[in-house]
């Protein structure tokens, strides 16, 4: 649904108004031992009529959990406030000392109100020190779906602390464990408002296409492994069935290209052909050993490998101008897998099982081979996959019980459990 004619003439004023805020707020450095995360109050949003309340509720619910899973912002406890509840809107109507009182550095105030099928939000951030405000932004989503809106607002918030893009407007595919099924599923970021993509039978390691609206992935529909793309609501298209098993596709940066692994004769190779499937060819070329999992260095120039060609399964850097001489990359444990090459180009993260039998994750740096240890004596954790700006990292966990989805920092701190339905859930990917 399209935005209403008077918010659009609202949004590019504000937009403006963003701006001017986004020159004068401090940069916040997310790196670094001296980084600390901002003390942010977020009451809860005001709902100008009553036919905003039910939306409000999920609206908060997605706002306090992005500005939380993004480790940036401190967000206070809402029981700790001392302001007036009926306090106003506006500076002028704000007794900031009373936020100062509590630590707040920062404060966000939210409206909601309903316009039809229309929920039009509008957020303001002041600083509490200098009683200013400092940005304030509209927008407008259909009525069904107010954690949109609540990830639209994050994002603001992340990109004017941060000046990068935020992480909540993008998608996660990832597999629902049901019966002897494993279906795929497109979501949020944060696993809700979720949609069947492939539903019945045996369908495994999803990526999320460059248009964030389908999933590529391998299903055993045909009896074998191939590989396929699908959106919600449309027929499959069969993209690669060749050989004994297609596996593990993943999409260039750019989208123009992807990689997979293909096992034929003795071999499992790496391959690469045009997102549909086409022009497909052979990156790697070795006899009795596998080659899989590809994962796109962010210059699309290098990918991040699985072999087996030392004797056990380690982590390889190929570069497709040099395919043939790739650089191994883990020297330590004999069981290392899955690697997520981040956005950033940084960082691969991985995972390996260790001298117990238990799968952590990991993250060694691609220049040094430093190797950072994220995840310990939690159950088993495995599959990451960075977020499109490389700050966070989504994965699978049993820490609770059956698997779930978490997400964290790169570094491997503030982990915390996707709010997503009851159920078992693995293997995401983080795509736009």
């Amino acid at each position: 649904m399209q935005p209403t004619r008077l918010a659009r003439l609202l949004l590019f004023p504000l937009a403006l108004l963003a701006s001017r805020g986004y020159a004068q707020a401090p940069i916040l450095e997310i790196s670094g031992a001296n980084f600390r995360p901002l003390p942010i109050a977020i009451p809860a949003p005001q709902a100008l009529s009553d036919d905003a309340r039910p939306a409000a509720a999920s609206f908060d619910e997605a706002l306090v959990l992005d500005a939380t899973a993004a480790a940036i912002f401190q967000v206070l406890d809402r029981k700790s406030f001392l302001a007036d509840a009926r306090e106003g809107f506006t500076a002028a109507s704000i007794t900031f000392s009373r936020w100062a009182d509590v630590g707040a550095d920062a404060l966000v105030k939210v409206q909601l109100a309903v316009d039809g099928t229309s929920l039009r939000g509008e957020m303001r951030l002041f600083s509490v020190a200098s009683g200013k405000e400092e940005l304030r932004l509209v927008h407008v989503v259909p009525l069904s779906e107010p954690r949109k809106l609540a990830h639209f607002f994050a994002d603001a918030l992340y990109r004017h602390y941060t000046r990068e893009p935020g992480p909540f407007q993008t998608h996660l595919a990832f597999i629902h464990r049901v019966g002897k099924n494993r279906e795929i599923w497109l979501s949020a970021w944060d696993g809700r408002d979720a949609v069947v993509i492939a539903k019945d039978g045996l369908n495994v390691l999803p990526a999320v296409a460059p248009d964030g609206n389908s999933v590529a992935f391998t299903s055993y529909r045909s009896g074998k492994p191939d590989l396929y793309r699908e959106r919600p609501g449309a027929p499959p298209v069969l993209l690669v069935s060749a050989g004994q098993m297609a596996t593990g596709i993943a999409y260039a940066p750019d989208g123009k290209h992807i990689a997979y692994s293909l096992a034929q004769g003795d071999g499992t190779n790496i391959w690469m052909a045009n997102p549909d499937g086409t022009d497909a060819h052979a990156v790697t070329d070795t006899s009795y050993f596998i080659n899989s999992s590809p994962s796109w260095a962010p210059d699309g120039k290098r990918l991040a490998i699985v072999s087996t060609r030392a004797g056990s399964p380690q982590l390889y850097l190929l570069s497709l101008d040099n395919p043939k001489d790739p650089r191994r990359l883990t020297f330590q444990g004999n069981y290392n897998q899955t690697p997520s090459w981040s956005p950033r180009g940084d960082l691969i993260a991985f995972t390996a099982r260790d001298e117990r039998n238990a799968f952590d994750l990991f993250t060694v740096n691609v220049d040094t081979g430093k190797v950072n240890r994220l995840t310990q004596d939690q159950g088993n954790n495995s599959e990451p996959s960075f977020s499109p700006n490389g700050r966070l990292i989504v994965f699978t966990s049993t820490r609770n019980g059956p698997p779930q989805l978490f997400v964290m920092t790169a570094d491997g701190k503030n982990q915390m459990a996707l709010p997503m339905e009851r159920g078992e859930f693995d293997t995401a990917d983080w795509g736009p």
